[in-house]
């Protein structure tokens, strides 16, 4: 029987929804996910503070909406749009610590199950190694346009002999036969990768969109871009929105996307094609202002909630 665990320190299931650890038996259309646990770079990397982040996010949930039927500027309405849509919170992938992979292992397995009981999954990381399992979830489902929101391209082959860490996640998806597409968004200042890297990329023919693109022609022309009528994958690091509205990240870079460009493009693939599940990870709890990280996180699954049910996908 394929479990998970329910989330850590009592911090509750994702704004209330009931909570779900026996996989087999999942009935939804929205399975909220916890990873917590990346492929670490060292030892101090097994448990830091971003594998808090899922327990975080559930936490500071409870702010975001007194009831389902309250009415979401966002959406222009309820959450659910008068529909009775199933969201269930699967709790936390366990982690081993005589096995550091192994979760990675169970992560896939997981996903896979998700998209199998017909549910949209939504993970909560945890680094950016997270969605590399997820990815792999997808394997005969694509063909598939990955979307990235990040301030680092993350193309990074391995670093300290890992080859499945935070640096590494677009590297990893570019080898899957069923990612046909990479559109990353949000790129500014330094971070892990070198000329060898970028050139990698534009090889491998990813669109690299910097923040100040988006900035200066909005992320309507980006969303132009995006071929329309496909499947689409986003995956959103946290330190591609700028630390104004993202603060708790261990990479902070001036200049970054603001929320109302990610809500943007959210309601923007979901309307344009199918977006089949998302992931938001590095997101360090012990960073955030008044828990606005981990709010900002949970609005954006609302986002992505509520614009799918206005676009039929749960009919």
């Amino acid at each position: 029987m394929l479990k998970t665990i329910p989330p850590r320190f009592a911090s509750g299931t994702f704004l209330g929804f009931p909570l779900c650890t026996e996989i087999d038996s999942l009935e939804a259309d929205v399975a909220i996910l916890g990873i917590p646990y990346g492929d670490p770079y060292s030892m101090d990397e097994v448990t830091n503070d971003q594998t808090n982040a899922p327990s975080a996010i559930r936490l500071e949930s409870a702010r975001l909406s007194i009831g389902l039927d309250q009415w979401d500027f966002d959406l222009g309405g309820p959450l659910f749009n008068g529909q009775n849509i199933r969201v269930v919170d699967c709790g936390d992938i366990p982690g081993d610590p005589a096995d550091i992979k192994g979760h990675y292992r169970i992560a896939e397995t997981i996903v896979k199950t998700i998209l199998n009981r017909k549910a949209l999954p939504v993970v909560i990381g945890g680094d950016h190694g997270v969605p590399i399992p997820v990815f792999r979830a997808f394997d005969g489902r694509g063909p598939i346009t990955l979307v990235q929101i990040d301030a680092h391209i993350d193309w990074r082959d391995e670093i300290n002999g890992i080859h499945e860490g935070y640096s590494s996640p677009i590297r990893r998806a570019s080898e899957l036969s069923h990612i046909d597409r990479i559109f990353q968004i949000g790129m500014r200042g330094q971070g892990s990768a070198r000329a060898k890297e970028v050139e990698d990329a534009l090889a491998y023919g990813a669109e690299i969109i910097t923040a100040y693109e988006v900035h200066e022609k909005g992320m309507d022309s980006i969303l132009d871009r995006i071929p329309a009528n496909e499947r689409y994958y986003l995956t959103i690091d946290a330190d591609g929105l700028d630390p104004t509205v993202m603060p708790a990240v261990g990479a902070p870079a001036a200049g970054g996307l603001l929320f109302h460009h990610v809500r943007t493009l959210i309601h923007g693939l979901v309307k344009k094609g199918r977006l089949l599940g998302m992931d938001i990870v590095e997101i360090t709890p012990k960073r955030d202002i008044n828990g606005i990280s981990s709010l900002t996180a949970g609005q954006l699954i609302l986002n992505f909630v509520g614009a799918a049910a206005r676009a039929g996908y749960f009919r």
